[in-house]
């Protein structure tokens, strides 16, 4: 049995949720890839001890993430445990085109390519449900067919799992893709067990009612008082003080992060139109309102999937987000991110636009932990429980505007030789 903390790289990173499951398995993330600058930014906030690269996958090779690696670390070249990755998922999604010619489809290519390269131990790919379908089948043998021909094997059948069945209040299925070096123990897929169903009163019912904060008009944190802070800590349920960090979990082996408990975060209100109110307003628990076709939570019920809207390439469309179980308006980022199982520590972009995105677009860190574990187990370690406190990164990571955020990453990724695209 080894004793020590195993090492993995991310690609496709977006804001950090697999990242942040498989960190809370026990694994320590050495370096992430993300395109987006403004996702690579809250990423880098979030976790001050992984070096990121904001960079086109699809211009990066084995041999620039090795360097990169090795400039940073300036340790000789490790053996990656586990590489994660969730390539652009539009192309196979039933709610988008679900167009074979997509070119984003291209992307789960370039994840092969890149696990090729890097020869880790173990990978997870993860994607929507909507490969498996049949139209997609001989796109995904032919994926297979490359893992295997450079020395991978597949755990069969291909599965996907629900996060709602790993502890995370929501309906998310997604797909998984398990591979395990040839000669080592292959990987299993993560059974649900008999867990009771964490509900969205679970989840949010202990958060402040944000109408008593009228600064969150023009902002989205607000210091809470230590007696309004109290309160928040007394009404949690067990899940909502294990988001918030006060409630013991062995199976939690990530970096403590400091970070003020009396400040909420992710909280920026949304302004409505009086008849929407009016309407949010008498809609019942579980119902979709039929002029905004925005659903309305219950309280003793599990989410809908969280979706995150597209990018300013495809037009900035929001998608649809649920409306509270009890106020008439829609939930906040802060709201979201517990149903999506974030802890209360960990921050997006500080715009609504933005923030969604990174929540929707994330593997919850719940479910993305469950099956980290069968890594771990696959990998016969007992990962130390960490000691390393982690101060957070500096704010001005979550409030950059996409240009600001394009020169910083510039800046960031000359000083690594490595090359971006617009």
């Amino acid at each position: 049995m080894d004793c020590r903390r195993p090492i993995a790289i991310d690609l496709f990173a977006g804001a950090g949720g697999f990242s942040l499951g498989i960190e809370q398995a026990g694994f320590d993330v050495l370096l992430a890839i993300e395109r987006d600058p403004i996702h690579a930014a809250a990423y880098q906030y979030n976790f001050p001890q992984t070096l990121v690269l904001a960079a086109d996958i699809t211009t990066v090779s084995g041999e620039m993430i090795w360097q990169a690696l090795l400039r940073e670390q300036q340790q000789r070249k490790p053996e990656i445990d586990l590489l994660i990755g969730g390539p652009p998922c539009q192309g196979f999604s039933i709610i988008g085109k679900n167009c074979l010619d997509d070119a984003r489809n291209e992307l789960v290519f370039h994840f092969c390519r890149l696990v090729c390269e890097l020869k880790p131990r173990y990978f997870v790919m993860e994607n929507v449900p909507g490969m498996i379908y049949k139209r997609y089948a001989e796109l995904l043998e032919r994926l297979i067919e490359q893992f295997e021909s450079n020395g991978y094997s597949i755990t069969q059948p291909v599965k996907c799992l629900n996060a709602a069945d790993f502890g995370v209040p929501q309906q998310r299925r997604r797909l998984f893709l398990l591979g395990s070096r040839v000669g080592e123990l292959p990987l299993s897929y993560p059974k649900p067990g008999d867990r009771t169903k964490v509900t969205v009163r679970d989840a949010i019912a202990d958060l402040p009612d944000l109408d008593d904060f009228p600064e969150l008009w023009k902002t989205d944190e607000v210091l809470l008082s230590e007696e309004e802070t109290r309160s928040l800590v007394t009404s949690a349920t067990s899940y909502g003080r294990q988001m918030r960090g006060i409630e013991g979990n062995q199976t939690d082996f990530s970096d403590l992060r400091v970070w003020n408990p009396q400040l909420l975060t992710s909280s920026r209100r949304t302004k409505h139109k009086d008849t929407c109110i009016e309407r949010f307003q008498d809609l019942p628990p579980g119902q979709l309102d039929s002029i905004s076709h925005l659903r309305r939570l219950d309280w003793d019920g599990l989410c809908h999937t969280l979706r995150a809207g597209t990018g300013a390439e495809r037009g900035r469309y929001t998608s649809p987000r649920p409306i509270h179980p009890t106020r008439p308006r829609v939930i906040s980022v802060r709201e979201a991110a517990r149903l999506h199982s974030f802890p209360d520590w960990f921050r997006f972009h500080t715009t609504k636009w933005h923030g969604f995105r990174q929540v929707g677009n994330s593997v919850p860190p719940l479910l993305a932990g469950a099956i980290a574990q069968q890594a771990i187990a696959a990998l016969d370690i007992i990962p130390p429980k960490p000691t390393k406190i982690l101060q957070l990164g500096n704010t001005e990571l979550i409030k950059f505007n996409p240009a600001a955020a394009s020169k910083y990453w510039a800046q960031q990724n000359q000083k690594l030789g490595i090359g971006t695209r617009g």
